[in-house]
Order: C-alpha cells, then structure tokens, then sequence
C-alpha cells in the first residue's frame, strides 16, 4: 500500500472527482488502483482559505517502483488487527462480563466471535425498553434508577454526542477494528477516517442493537435488568456472581466493565477486598451558545459549507486549577442524566446529524483528593454532595442561569437571545451555590479567556447549567500487566474501572481484555472428551 498525504481540496469543489483530480495531476501512474481514504480533516487555519486535507492509500503491485520516482509517497501504515489467542485450559465454567457499555460489549463480542460464548450482565433495560424509560423520565421527571442516561444496553455514551475520537496512537491496529465493527454493524463508513468520526446518539443506539444480536447468533447470552448483587470468591479465585441477590451463576471468568456510576458495585467490591484506590477527576457546568456563533468564529464566512464546529479549550487559573472543555457537543442538547434519587447530573448529547439550533459544552475544573474527604470513596461523595445540591437549588430540574448572572453571583429570571435546548425540564437556579467557592472562581476566570479565543463565548446571554460531576471515574480498580485484579479471574475495564475515557478507549480495552482471556483459555468445545 502507498500512501499520499496532504491533498488539499476547497471546500467548494469537495467530491470525489476533485480528489482523484488532485492526485493524478501530481501522480498520474495512480490511476488505475484502487484506493481507500485513511483520514479527511479540515484546514481552517486561513478562514478565506479554508481546504479539506485527505490522506489517501492506494493498492499497488510495483509499490518500490512508485516511491523511488515519487518521492513524496510514502508506505501506509495502516495496521490490521488481527489476534487469536493461545489458550490451553479448559473452560469450566462460562465467561461473565459485567455491564454492555463499549468495554463489555466489544469484550463480549471478541469472545463471542471467537467461540467463548460469554454471558452478560446488564443492571439496566435492553436498548428499546430503556429508551422508553429515558423518554418517559426526560417528560416526567420520574427516573428509574436501575435504567437511564448511565445504565442500560449501550451504557452512558449511548446518549451522548457518540464521539469516537481518542488521542490514543494505534500501534496494534484496535482502534480501526473498533470502527470497524461499528461500520459493519450500521454505523457511518466516514469514521473510518473523518479526524473527528462521532455517530451520534440517534444511529448509536441501533448499531448497539446490531452488536448485541452478532453476540447473540455467535452464542453469547444476554440478561438484561440484572444486577450482579454479590461476587463469590473461593481460595482468592472468583468462583460465581449471585444476580438480584437471588440467582447464583458460576463463572470462569469476570469482566468488570462497569461504567464510571456504578457507585452500588464500587461499593460491593470494596467489601470483597477487591484493590482500588481513588483518582482524579473534575467536575463543572455546561455552557450553551448558538450553533451558528460557535461555526462563525471557527469557519468565518463559508461556514455553511463545513459540518457544525466544534472547539477544544484549555486554561490554568491562578489558583492552579485547571479548566478546560470537555465532551463538547456541536448542535446538541443538554440532558438530565441523573442515576439516583433526589440527586441530578447533566451531560451533552447529539444526534449524527448535530442539527439543533445551539451547540453545548462542559467547562469543567479539576478536583483531587485534597478536595475530598479521605477514604476509598471520598470522590464518590464529592460527587453525590454536587449533585444532591443541583437537584435542591433546581427544584428537581436542571439548574439554568445567564452567564452574565453567573459572573455576578445573582439568579436569572429570564432569558435573552439564548433559549435552551435541553432534554428534561429547566429551573432558574444561581450555580454559584453549587461550587466551593474556589472551583466558581476558576470558572470565572477561565471563561472570558475563552471569550478571546471564541468570539462571543463570553456574551452575557449564554447559558450555564449544571452539574456536570460524571466526566469520569472517581476510583480506579487496580490490576495488573494481565489485566487481572487481586483476586483471580477478575478483569476491570473501561471507563468505569478506570482504564479509558470515552467510547472508543474503553471498546479498545474490552478488546486487550479479551485477548488476554483467550490467552489462558481454549473457548467452548475444544478438546471436549
């Protein structure tokens, strides 16, 4: 494979004719290969100037020939994924893994494929009762705490943007082979090679569908509304799981893949001795600004030629907190995304098309362990302490106020050239009553820094929200080099676990995770007597 890099197209002229025209100009002995897009991203650096920048891999039979007399080419270094395991023991008993977000349904899969025919545990509802429930809760208010924004078939990204970018480098070929089963199971082709590839909440949920049903067919089983209640453990080796605290069911393994809420679990493999220590993480509002501002300042005039925009903004305030944007959500909706009774969190969701009138954003500020109270699951109570007092100040709703109110430290009471785009019901609230007072001053200060990088991400009628308290996990669960924890045969992952961030790094990990499984274990059938 050759691989020609930087072909720039106007963002007027862009289609497939213009690019191949583009490339045979410069290297005419291409034209009768095939070739594939490897990246598409956009060059906006000169707003009057701004151009699509391809990479493009073409198969070739003389590939020595073409570089020795272009010397601009370059060999491709797409690498394919490819893993079979070498496992000799026997599986006694089945694989469990705990959880059907990205880590446990990408783990699931690989072990399904090939031939480990793994069970899954999911607390909450398959994808099309959940939806209900999360509908019926964004209209009434009521929640189901067993199944919402957090738990479900998909797990939290489901309801999200469905960003797929990662600042990972793909030595081993994991993160193409997780685009690539969403493209094969529904999702758009152009993640394949798009710089920033989402899939939006929208077509998210039927590829989920579509992976589930693969599983099911290559024999994995799915329980769905089942909690794992206990963890048997047997000479330091997991032995079985009891389900809503009724059912036991052996296992050989047990895939922890339990998402970053999951402070019920946290708290039961505290109990079981299982090693975890506390992390890092922040926490912050988000703010809401019209789409089309946000595509002015980024694009300038041709905007409308070029998808929504999006921004990545990082400051260090005095008091050395850090601020920065976090899961920003071009043309988007702000969504309750509350787990648990009389406590209220938030996050940001699009569909594919990122079609809403506003765009929306965390602004959120780092917090550590000096911020919490000591213990394993201090971060946890940090947490629920934010979101107990969003749900207060909310009267139950998601806590909204003018930017300008927020600088000044006063309660809205109406709004202005901004209306919000929310998902769930919105309450005039002052946001300064959320935060220790050192977390509002770093907000405060960072903001109109953005303003200078943004036009307009000051104005006075933007929106504030909160609390955005789940960007990750306040605890890590440790294991070692073969992904095990301290009791054998139990594999953390994903985000929950704290080993990713986001939805492509935790399907990655579920990837390593079940590599490492079939390195012990022959799947189901082998060397049967």
């Amino acid at each position: 494979m050759i691989r020609v890099n930087d072909i720039k197209v106007p963002i007027e002229k862009d289609s497939k004719e213009e690019l191949e025209k583009k490339i045979f100009q410069l290297y005419p002995l291409l034209k009768k290969n095939s070739y594939q897009i490897v990246k598409k991203s956009i060059d906006a650096r000169d707003k009057n100037n701004i151009f699509y920048v391809y990479q493009v891999d073409f198969d070739v039979f003389n590939e020595d020939e073409l570089l020795k007399k272009y010397k601009k080419l370059s060999k491709s270094n797409v690498i394919s994924y490819h893993y079979v395991g070498r496992g000799e023991e026997k599986l006694e008993n089945p694989i469990i893994v705990v959880g059907s977000g990205p880590c446990g349904l990408f783990c699931a899969y690989k072990l399904a494929k090939d031939g480990y025919c793994p069970i899954v545990l999911e607390k909450g509802e398959e994808m099309e009762k959940r939806v209900q429930s999360v509908e019926t809760f964004f209209q009434t208010n009521r929640l189901n705490p067993s199944s919402n924004i957090q738990f479900g078939e998909g797990g939290a990204g489901t309801f999200s943007d469905g960003k797929l970018n990662t600042l990972v480098k793909d030595k081993s070929g994991r993160m193409r082979e997780v685009f690539r089963i969403f493209v094969e199971n529904g999702a758009p082709e152009d993640i394949l090679y798009l710089q920033n590839p989402h899939i939006g909440t929208d077509l998210l949920r039927k590829v989920i569908v579509n992976i589930r049903n693969k599983i099911i067919e290559w024999g994995g089983i799915f329980h769905y509304s089942s909690l794992m209640s206990d963890i048997i453990i047997e000479d330091n080796k997991v032995k079985a799981v009891e389900v809503n605290y009724q059912d036991i069911i052996p296992c050989s393994c047990l895939v922890l893949a339990i998402g970053h809420s999951a402070r019920d679990t946290f708290s039961l493999l505290h109990e079981k001795n299982i090693i975890m220590v506390p992390k890092n993480f922040s926490v912050g509002i988000r703010i809401m600004h019209p789409q089309k501002m946000i595509n002015e300042s980024q694009y300038g005039e041709k905007y409308n030629l070029l998808p929504p925009a999006s921004y990545k903004l990082v400051y260090h305030a005095k008091n050395g907190r850090g601020v920065y944007s976090f899961c920003m959500c071009p043309g988007g909706y702000v969504v309750n995304a509350s787990s648990e009774e009389g406590l209220l969190a938030i996050n940001g969701m699009s569909n594919y098309k990122r079609d809403a009138v506003n765009a929306n954003s965390a602004i959120v500020v780092t917090v550590g362990q000096e911020d919490f109270a000591d213990g394993l699951m201090g971060g946890v109570a940090f947490q629920r302490a934010l979101e107990k007092k969003a749900y207060e100040i909310g009267n139950g709703l998601i806590p909204i106020q003018l930017l300008e109110d927020f600088m000044n430290d006063r309660e809205s009471t109406q709004f202005k050239g901004v209306s919000p785009i929310t998902k769930g019901s919105v309450s005039f609230a002052n946001l300064n009553e959320l935060f220790p007072e050192d977390i509002c001053d770093a907000l405060k200060e960072a903001i109109p820094y953005f303003g200078k990088k943004i036009k307009g991400f000051d104005r006075g009628d933007a929106l504030v929200l909160g609390v955005e308290s789940r960007t990750s996990s306040p605890i890590r669960i440790e294991r070692d080099q073969e992904f095990e924890a301290n009791i054998k045969g139990i594999y953390p992952g994903g985000e929950g676990a704290g080993y990713a961030g986001g939805i492509t790094t935790s399907a990655m990990d579920g990837l390593k995770i079940a590599e490492k499984i079939e390195d012990i274990y022959q799947k189901v059938g082998d060397n049967n007597e």
